[in-house]
């Protein structure tokens, strides 16, 4: 049997991390244990003996195919000089095996080893923009254009601050080095938003995922989970475990049983994931005593999730926190998400929703960040202000502008919930 996802997902980090430390190169560790994890597939599907342990055979593989090409190069280095003399005796020249060995014993320490390579990738001498392109692409799995989509740039940028990332690590620390457990604690904050960023990505694009296994949402809360084992009392960390909670806790009424995508008031709360709920709560309980980013977003959560229906959920308190939450870290979709907080608790205050120039002020500040935000701003801002066209009365003028949508999303359940509220049939 060739080795499942599943496996797959839990072996590549400890792969890369034993790679790292053996070869000191992290762009190393990642070529060769990519050529290990080909021969594994081939190895099984030719017939070969049954791999027991993926993780060990694969690393044993790369670091034979490391000090192959090692000796080869070695090889090739010392020769050069010599092409031109005939007399030279190759045979003569000796072969060393380089094996630059991690010498901080980590798992002594239990570290997870997705932590490890978290720790590594956010370090000090690579921008912070660079530090979550590199994290985010070697440690999270994700692809640049999806790396790209999250930071608001181009796939070419992104493709650029990777290489460059890749570059100052080598240049400021040589060999694969995982940081100590002080040095780790300054980089803290970095790795938390790369651990919430491959979250949203998976928010944001899977709303239904087929395949439990490649589960990029589920991976981030066992990343989630491992940091919370080793920073139990950081408010910022259980926040961002109780947002990855609430969040897979929601995600079984985003979408009908047709799969097409929900609006907020559409979901049948009887779906949600009690389990994952009750923990996510205790998460947010245990950070409230925090004022930071995520303790604030995990309280936010908190108030969705607990709400008994759409129409009693605390809104204005919600506005207030995500006023809070801009102050603190200003995004554009913090800004489209006040915005909409902002105009559902003037509505639940309206007599009549279908007033004329009720949410003036807040469609005027939806319609600038749809057309100079980033592209995933951009499309935030877009489906709210149909929606809010929709809940006013003004069906018309949202059906088309469900219309465009349809044409430019890219996740297949929110395209056919466009495609439903534009009135057409999906295709």
């Amino acid at each position: 049997m060739i080795p499942g996802t599943g496996e797959f997902e839990e072996a590549w980090p400890r792969i890369v991390r034993a790679l790292a430390s053996f070869t000191g190169s992290l762009d190393d560790a990642e070529e060769y244990a990519a050529e290990a994890v080909a021969r594994a597939a081939a190895h099984e599907r030719d017939g070969g003996r049954a791999i027991e342990s993926y993780a060990a055979w694969c690393t044993s593989v790369a670091k034979r195919a490391w000090l192959d090409d090692a000796r080869r190069r070695t090889v090739e280095r010392r020769l050069a000089p010599e092409l031109a003399r005939p007399d030279t005796d190759h045979s003569s020249l000796p072969v060393t095996d380089r094996t630059a060995m991690d010498a901080d014993d980590l798992s002594r320490e239990g570290l997870d080893d997705r932590l490890a390579l978290l720790f590594v990738a956010c370090d000090e001498a690579i921008s912070p923009a660079s530090r979550m392109v590199l994290a985010l692409r070697v440690v999270c799995g994700l692809t640049v254009p999806e790396i790209a989509g999250h930071l608001g740039v181009q796939d070419g940028a992104a493709a650029a601050r990777l290489t460059r990332a890749k570059r100052a690590l080598s240049e400021a620390r040589g060999a694969f080095h995982v940081p100590d457990a002080t040095e780790r604690a300054r980089r803290l904050p970095v790795v938390i938003a790369c651990v919430s960023g491959m979250f949203t990505v998976a928010h944001r694009t899977v709303l239904d995922p087929g395949d439990a296994l490649a589960d990029t949402g589920r991976q981030a809360l066992s990343i989630a989970d491992a940091l919370v084992a080793a920073y139990p009392d950081d408010t910022e960390v259980r926040g961002l475990r109780a947002v990855i909670r609430l969040g897979l806790a929601r995600r079984p009424g985003r979408v009908d049983t047709d799969g097409t995508g929900l609006a907020l008031d559409e979901v049948d709360r009887s779906r949600w994931d009690t389990g994952l709920l009750t923990a996510g709560l205790d998460d947010a309980t245990a950070a409230a005593s925090g004022d930071g980013r995520f303790a604030i977003e995990a309280a936010i959560a908190g108030l969705h999730s607990s709400a008994p229906s759409f129409e009693r959920t605390e809104w204005p308190r919600i506005v207030q926190l995500y006023g809070a939450l801009e102050d603190r870290w200003p995004s554009p979709s913090v800004r489209v998400a006040r915005l909409v907080a902002t105009a559902h608790a003037r509505l639940a205050d309206e007599p009549d929703p279908t007033t004329p120039g009720a949410l003036d002020d807040i469609e005027r500040e939806l319609a600038s960040i749809e057309t100079h935000g980033p592209a995933y701003a951009s499309r935030d801002a877009g489906l709210a202000l149909a929606d809010l066209e929709w809940r006013t009365g003004r069906r018309e003028h949202a059906a088309g502008r469900y219309r465009d949508l349809a044409e430019v999303v890219a996740v297949e359940p929110l395209r056919r919930f466009c495609l439903r509220r534009a009135g057409l049939t999906p295709r």
